[in-house]
């Protein structure tokens, strides 16, 4: 059984946070998929309704990940689409929860085949706490400490929620 952690409404605030803390002459969005590449659809729509000028990519990270012999024999891959050159960007690195650090790792190392960027900020919805690597969100929605027995996820219908449920 899930828990609600934020409603609609926070999750639409944090994104609104989120798109504030995104600044420059140009922007380039790269969200991590599944619910990562959404945030960073969502936060895409609201830096163009401000008339910056984004550019948008998506990474799929299943054969960088660490624990990619543990997650079954068939994991589901989507292409990565990265429709700008990384090399001498200043790249913001999208998801949705920030936990043990490990996907950004593995999101870092894809980009970084692409090309070496200026920097990379990462901006995500929800920090969770629990890191495993140091790695921080230069910017973060949400914050909700969940025990290690939690997940935390991002819920995408008619509107958005934040939910945590128990793990057996």
């Amino acid at each position: 059984m899930s828990e609600i952690l934020f409603d609609h409404n926070a999750v639409a605030v944090a994104l609104n946070s989120m798109s504030d803390n995104i600044q420059g002459a140009e922007i380039y969005l790269v969200g991590i998929q599944r619910g990562g590449a959404s945030v960073a659809d969502a936060i895409e729509l609201r830096l163009g309704q401000r008339g910056a000028s984004v550019s948008r990519g998506n990474l799929d990270i299943s054969f960088y990940r660490d624990d990619l012999d543990t997650i079954g024999p068939n994991p589901e891959v989507r292409p990565s689409e990265l429709p700008f050159e990384v090399s001498g960007k200043d790249i913001w690195l999208i998801d949705d929860v920030l936990y043990t650090g490990r996907t950004i790792r593995a999101a870092m190392d894809e980009l970084f085949d692409y090309g070496r960027p200026a920097s990379i900020r990462l901006a995500v919805l929800v920090d969770r706490g629990g890191r495993q690597l140091p790695i921080r969100a230069d910017c973060a929605g949400l914050e909700h400490i969940a025990p290690a027995n939690c997940t935390v996820d991002l819920k995408i219908g008619d509107t958005w929620t934040i939910e945590q449920r128990q793990v057996k």
